[in-house]
């Protein structure tokens, strides 16, 4: 009879962890709602690139999300008759921010920038998938300290180990 609780306790036990695991792994890589349906699709499509909007990166640590001013410099005069680019001009009009929702974020302990990244080519789409072919913005990775390193550890010596140093991305 204890064999059976044994192995009746295992059995819950690694059903409970492959759960935990299932779990995470969806809310790693759902798209979170956004207060305006954003197709990046439809916008790759106009021919506009990542850095037009996101331009903070070639600056700053941070790649940021466009400001409502940026949008409606082109929604101005261009789509203004569709559903999301009124809701837009509605921010515009209360001259509000539009609350979106982080789709890629790091932890507050981590220093993460933008700017070295591209500096040695990286493309967009490297970290953060084929963003222009979405039309629901969602995570394509784990970006983890993991999934970092992996990427830091293919750079040649003596530049794999100065980005495997923990002062490189914690702070």
């Amino acid at each position: 009879m204890n064999r059976f609780w044994f192995f009746s306790f295992l059995i819950l036990l690694v059903v409970g962890i492959l759960t935990g695991i299932l779990l995470t792994r969806i809310q790693v890589f759902s798209a979170p709602e956004q207060p305006i349906a954003y197709s990046h699709k439809t916008h790759i499509e106009a021919g506009i690139q990542c850095l037009y909007c996101h331009s903070s990166p070639l600056r700053s640590d941070l790649a940021g999300i466009p400001s409502v001013k940026k949008c409606m410099g082109c929604h101005n005069v261009i789509a203004n008759d569709k559903p999301e680019v009124q809701e837009l001009a509605g921010y515009w009009e209360r001259e509000e921010p539009i609350p979106w929702v982080r789709v890629s974020s790091q932890p507050e302990f981590i220093y993460f920038s933008h700017l070295p990244h591209l500096g040695t080519g990286l493309s967009c789409e490297t970290c953060h998938g084929d963003i222009g072919q979405m039309t629901v913005t969602r995570p394509v990775v784990k970006m983890d300290m993991g999934w970092c390193l992996d990427c830091h550890l293919k750079e040649p010596q003596p530049k794999a180990t100065r980005l495997a140093d923990c002062l490189a991305c914690h702070k």
